[in-house]
């Protein structure tokens, strides 16, 4: 997924690439114009205090928390927890991904 092909949808997790937070995870709880987003984590950033953050310094994942999203949309507003639960879903589930994927890369190797 690149970020000029797609835009940003509430409820959808992100990496952030450059800044003080680069490498953490977010989830994008507001949409401001075509450049901006707002994150939030649920545990540095909360909600209350969501980081303005440029479209370029971020990098769209293709997960997007159904929980969070229908918070958003019915009631406006999300818990902490729920934004950390996301982060923790897809950070539990790319991790065991990627813990198979390493098992598997390729070779075979018989001792």
């Amino acid at each position: 997924m690149n970020e000029s092909e797609s835009s940003p949808r509430i409820g959808q997790v992100v990496r952030i690439v450059q800044g003080r937070e680069a490498g953490q995870y977010a989830v994008v709880i507001g949409v401001l114009d075509g450049r901006f987003v707002l994150l939030a984590d649920g545990e540095k950033r909360k909600y209350d205090r969501p980081k303005k953050k440029n479209m370029q310094h971020i990098e769209l994942m293709d997960f997007i928390s159904p929980e969070v999203q229908n918070s958003l949309l019915e009631t406006g507003r999300v818990t902490n927890g729920k934004l950390r639960f996301a982060v923790s879903k897809y950070v539990n589930e790319l991790v065991t991904d990627l813990k198979k994927g390493d098992q598997l890369d390729g070779e075979r190797r018989c001792n």
